[in-house]
């Protein structure tokens, strides 16, 4: 307890420098960009709507309000691959200032899987206007989003957490989870049905990708319009739980040795 006390002490003591390092990573994201932050919304449109032409009008798939399911999907994945893949690097690509002076090593992560959480509330803006366009009724079911994005927050915590620690003694980690997170990508139904798909394969799908349970709880609120169901709800907070967990105790246990090699 008291250590967990004395974690909270220094990172209100360091809060000024955690906000810093969200404004820097944002301004370089959109440095020299005509647009601005105006692409954390057009971006995403601009892959639903390739994403919709492909497989709506190529595959004939029938799901009621196809843009919303795509796009409610894509955010969720996008979120996850941008805020794990900065936090991976994130303590080697600071070698030069944890050299220096101290500063608490999980500031950096965390900085950074925060800065990818606010181009994420930015790309919701994408959503609303396909919420709109397809006349999706406004629901009060949709104020149970922050806790669908919460969950999915500290979920990607706990996974850059760990990929972090990994990454400053095996650098082709980078590499092996590029190729883990494409195939990531194609094993949770972000832009096909589920019934599409072998029965053997939906149940591994459902019960073994953490994923899946934050972009089913997702469409539920925002498309659906409905509340998560009890199950998916949680596996969705035990894997964010788990997560958090576990990249936590990997990078507690191994920052000690990040001097020694980065």
């Amino acid at each position: 307890m008291n250590k967990t006390g004395n974690r909270i002490k220094l990172f209100i003591k360091y809060r000024d420098l955690f906000i810093q390092l969200v404004e820097k990573d944002l301004k370089l994201k959109y440095r020299r960009s005509f647009l601005g932050y105006l692409w954390s919304v057009l971006n995403p449109l601009m892959i639903m709507a390739i994403m919709v032409l492909v497989f709506q009008h190529m595959f004939r798939f029938s799901i009621e309000n196809y843009p919303v399911y795509v796009l409610s999907g894509q955010v969720c994945f996008n979120f996850l691959s941008e805020a794990t893949n900065q936090a991976m690097v994130s303590i080697t690509g600071n070698a030069a200032l944890l050299k220096k002076t101290y500063v608490p090593k999980y500031i950096f992560t965390l900085s950074k899987v925060t800065s990818s959480c606010v181009n994420l509330l930015f790309s919701l803006g994408a959503l609303l206007i396909v919420l709109l366009i397809c006349k999706v009724q406004i629901t009060v079911y949709m104020l149970w989003l922050p806790a669908v994005l919460l969950q999915l927050y500290f979920f990607c915590l706990g996974i850059g957490l760990m990929l972090a620690a990994v990454n400053v003694f095996f650098r082709d980690i980078q590499y092996i989870y590029g190729a883990f997170l494409t195939a990531w990508m194609y094993m949770t139904p972000l832009f096909y049905p589920m019934d599409q798909i072998p029965e053997q394969v939906q149940w591994i799908i459902k019960h073994l990708n953490p994923l899946y349970f934050y972009v089913g709880q997702f469409r539920d609120v925002m498309l659906y319009q409905q509340m998560p169901g009890n199950l998916i709800l949680l596996a969705g907070l035990a894997a964010s739980a788990l997560a958090l967990a576990v990249g936590s105790a990997v990078f507690l246990k191994a920052k000690n040795s990040f001097i020694l090699y980065i």
